[in-house]
């Protein structure tokens, strides 16, 4: 079970990080494209900077999921440090609780605002809800909640080892 669920975990992180990686080369494209409708052709398109923000928001929310899972959680990392093996492992469930604790006030709160901002549509883009904006946010969560515990059942403290 517990190997099932890794690979579950790492098949949604990676699917979270390529779109991370999508959402990072729209909003490029869509600023060099800015940049040129405005200062080249002097036509500026006004929809562009619209979609670079929710893309960017998407970004975030979906390469959280990846900096969990590679332990990069608030943690104490000196009294890690400092701790006996049996101590660090409760440290891991502290941690992941409230990591866990806090998604889920994302997912819970960032639905519900989705749901609210569907009667909006976008500046600029009058035919797209404000829906498609927000719902990052519990989508990311969802992401974020499995790679907090895939990093649970197998720790990977990345940040730990490359710290100074």
């Amino acid at each position: 079970m517990k190997n099932f669920f890794l690979l579950f975990e790492r098949w949604t992180t990676l699917a979270a990080l390529l779109g991370a990686c999508a959402m990072l080369a729209v909003a490029a494209t869509l600023g060099m494209f800015q940049i040129i409708t405005r200062f080249v052709l002097e036509q500026p398109a006004e929809w562009t900077e619209v979609l670079i923000r929710f893309s960017l928001i998407w970004m975030v929310f979906l390469a959280i999921p990846a900096a969990f899972r590679q332990g990069a959680m608030v943690s104490v990392d000196v009294l890690y440090r400092w701790s006996p093996p049996r101590v660090r492992r409760v440290l891991d469930y502290v941690v992941a609780l409230a990591a866990l604790a806090l998604i889920g006030v994302i997912v819970w709160f960032g639905w519900d605002y989705a749901k609210r901002g569907g009667v909006q549509s976008m500046a600029g883009l009058e035919s797209v809800s404000m829906f498609w904006a927000y719902v990052a946010m519990p989508v990311g969560g969802v992401f974020s909640a499995i790679g907090i515990l895939g990093n649970l059942m197998d720790p990977q403290r990345l940040e730990l080892e490359n710290a100074q």
